[in-house]
């Protein structure tokens, strides 16, 4: 029973529920039922006849399998995942039981979800979800978006007509490209890949903290996981961790993981903060794909100070975790690749090239502590939902007004060799200005206990400098 499936879990026995433990078998029948529609199809076109249908089904027995596997394995690390977080994001998940209790989509005790109680005592014994049970979430996760994705234009946009394409077998694909558009069953096969994708890769609330924090729907959310997760390449590091699997301890791969999460929340989230309303999924791609690229590896040498020093203890962190030390270094600075959006986008509007925009980024960053910042933002709670959206929120300014720090150094200084003395000549424009900043900001740098009042005072002195600077 699922009532024991949970006590031997909490006994530390490794199970999840028979809907994942034996979902391959459903998967397989899947595939059978979708691929049969489609070779019918082709037959009534006069593409193939019976007989060499029969023997394509056969050829392709272990290209399904493989697939199969596939998405079977990719679920399983969400789940082993989920279970490396569940503590720390035990009343994030109890929200979104809410939030599904609510919409009328879930009902907690048929589903043998913890209580409002039972979730504040595990909270205050630090304890989180069971596997079986971030098993449950996450299928009502998948189901709800599913449903809600269906009823959108999103499967009809050209951009996912490539998760289509991905569930067939190549061979498939490839012989009978010209009429998968006309499967009848064309819409569900490729909401479901875009949702498998989305919340394999993001996590069971990715979606869910995504909306609970900027507003936007899950339309909005897929179409900037979506930008987020090829303008920076992450199915290319997912596969570099996953070619890791008995090689390095599993705790160093979820850590890789968790990185990279981490740069795909901010990510997805500046996507919908700054485009609002339809992204243009292709558009936004083409525009920050090749800068991104060129710059990415480029970013742990333009990092200064404390930054470069964080950067050097989290790569060898990773390292002593078992990671390669390449793969290591390059997750080690993903958080401040994400940094690179902001920074093309003014390298675009000050026609400035992207590199040299990155450099003085960086040392702004340093100059003015922000990154210290960013890690008191991340440690203020998140327990319920407003404090959620104050700390989502306070994060976004603060990248915001460094965005804007670095446009009006540029824009009020000639351009010179050097960063430090190009910000050196702008902050001698505001001397004044700037020394009531730096009092501010070096009194508060000296606080022991940091929270959401002294952050936003912290974060409006930074945009103080920026609107006087400008």
């Amino acid at each position: 029973t699922q009532l024991g499936r949970i006590e031997a879990a909490q006994a530390g026995v490794r199970l999840n529920t028979d809907a994942i433990d034996n979902s391959a078998g459903v998967d397989t029948s899947d595939h059978e039922v979708n691929i049969k529609i489609l070779l019918d199809q082709a037959i009534r076109d006069g593409l193939l006849d019976g007989d060499q249908r029969n023997v394509l089904l056969a050829q392709m027995t272990d290209d399904v399998a493989q697939l199969v596997l596939r998405d079977n394995y990719v679920q399983n690390i969400v789940l082993g995942n989920a279970r490396v977080q569940s503590s720390a994001l035990l009343t994030v998940h109890q929200r979104f039981i809410r939030a599904l209790e609510a919409s009328g989509d879930l009902d907690r005790g048929l589903e043998y979800l913890p209580s409002d109680a039972e979730i504040e005592a595990r909270h205050a014994a630090l304890h989180g979800l069971t596997s079986p049970e971030l098993a449950v979430l996450l299928a009502y996760a998948k189901i709800t978006l599913t449903a809600d994705l269906l009823e959108t234009p999103l499967a009809e946009e050209p951009w996912f007509g490539g998760a289509l394409r991905r569930y067939f077998p190549q061979q498939i694909a490839d012989r009978f490209d010209a009429v998968l558009d006309s499967h009848p069953l064309r819409r569900q096969i490729v909401i479901t890949g875009v949702v498998n994708d989305m919340v394999n890769r993001g996590g069971v609330s990715f979606a869910f903290r995504a909306g609970e924090e900027t507003g936007a729907g899950p339309v909005e959310v897929a179409r900037a996981y979506t930008v987020a997760r090829e303008v920076f390449a992450l199915p290319v590091f997912w596969s570099q961790v996953e070619a890791l699997d008995n090689k390095v301890p599993t705790a160093a791969q979820c850590s890789l993981l968790l990185e990279s999460r981490r740069l795909l929340d901010r990510a997805t989230r500046w996507v919908i903060m700054s485009r609002g309303g339809r992204v243009d999924v292709e558009g936004e791609i083409d525009r920050f794909r090749g800068e991104v690229a060129r710059l990415a590896p480029l970013v742990p040498q333009l990092l200064v100070g404390v930054e470069h020093e964080r950067w050097v203890r989290r790569t060898d962190e990773l390292q002593a975790l078992g990671a390669p030390r390449e793969l290591a270094a390059e997750t080690a600075s993903l958080l401040d690749v994400y940094g690179l959006l902001d920074v093309i986008e003014v390298a675009w509007a000050t026609n400035t090239d992207a590199y040299d925009v990155a450099r003085l980024y960086f040392v702004l960053s340093e100059r003015y502590e922000v990154d210290r910042m960013l890690v008191r933002i991340t440690r203020l709670p998140r327990d319920d939902r407003w404090s959620a959206l104050a700390r989502a929120a306070l994060r976004h300014d603060l990248y915001g007004a460094l965005s804007g720090l670095t446009r009006s150094v540029i824009d009020c200084t000639p351009e010179m060799t050097e960063p430090t003395a190009r910000i050196e000549s702008w902050e001698s424009l505001q001397s004044e200005g700037l020394a009531r900043a730096r009092a501010t900001l070096d009194e508060i740098a000296e606080l022991e206990q940091f929270d959401l009042a002294t952050l936003s005072v912290a974060l409006r002195t930074i945009r103080t400098l920026v609107r006087n600077g400008s």
